[in-house]
């Protein structure tokens, strides 16, 4: 099975990369029965979020998706091991040993990944999600002369370990205002800003390792994490997709992509 999914435009073209690096559940074979079995699949998965994000396709974006779990290897982590917070919330390692209730997701209950194994699925798995995106990023500022990553994922509304409050609605991250510029976060906070949904910027999340990595916008290379919870557009259990909730929640994405993509064509 391929590490990941690119879905091709459907029509057009646009200077406008997704990005969705948490939704996989897949394990490979040859490491599937090492974790706890009663676990799987991992309820960390950004659930049907590259079902949510389906439509950008017809608007002329690509999008990548992970196939495998983050408990593989997070392609949202620093490969070097560096905590992205200093907060002391709980974060989980490049390639996690427990999940984000702090339980072991090993049958071994090892606290760490031996390092050559962890190296083993840098090259195979994180390296090339990351080469993939920097050619699609490179192909569309080779037409447009700028391009922006949007990373986009979902998460609980309700997760003690890494904040004692609900999360609002949404959560714009832009690595304190270094990953975009300044008119391309104006804007992307403009739009999620006047719907019915609560916003943040940067607290409790400012972006992962793929915004800041991403984001050069001194090479026209932007990048944004948009973060929001799951009752969005699934039920109130956060199990199940919702198709009214989705639906919701999909114009507000479709009206703030289209007037980004507007912005980044006039510059």
């Amino acid at each position: 099975m391929d590490n990941f999914q690119i879905i091709n435009p459907t029509t057009g073209a646009s200077p406008i990369i997704l990005s969705i690096p948490h939704c996989g559940i897949a394990f490979p074979d040859d490491i599937v029965q090492e974790y706890n079995q009663e676990l799987l699949p991992p309820d960390d998965t950004d659930w049907f979020v590259e079902q949510l994000y389906s439509f950008a396709a017809e608007s002329g974006i690509t999008i990548i998706y992970a196939r495998y779990s983050r408990w593989v290897i997070d392609l949202n982590r620093n490969p070097n091991g560096q905590s992205l917070y200093n907060d002391g919330r709980l974060i989980t390692a490049l390639c996690p040993t427990t999940n984000f209730l702090g339980e072991p997701i090993y049958n071994d209950g090892r606290h760490s990944v031996a390092p050559e194994e962890v190296q083993r699925r840098r090259a195979r798995y994180f390296e090339p999600y990351y080469n993939k995106i920097q050619e699609i990023l490179n192909n569309a500022k080779a037409r447009f002369g700028r391009a922006l990553l949007w990373d986009c994922h979902s998460v609980r509304r309700l997760v003690p370990s890494i904040y004692q409050q609900p999360f609002p609605d949404l959560i714009l991250g832009s690595a304190d205002g270094t990953s975009a510029s300044p008119a391309i976060i104006n804007k992307a906070l403009e739009l999620l800003g006047n719907s019915a949904y609560s916003l943040a910027h940067n607290h409790p999340f400012k972006g992962g390792y793929i915004t800041r990595y991403f984001g050069k916008p001194q090479e026209g290379q932007h990048a944004l994490q948009l973060e929001m919870v799951k009752q969005l557009y699934m039920d109130d259990s956060e199990l199940l997709y919702d198709n009214v909730r989705a639906g919701q929640v999909q114009q507000l994405l479709k009206q703030t992509l289209s007037a980004l993509q507007q912005l980044l064509l006039k510059q």
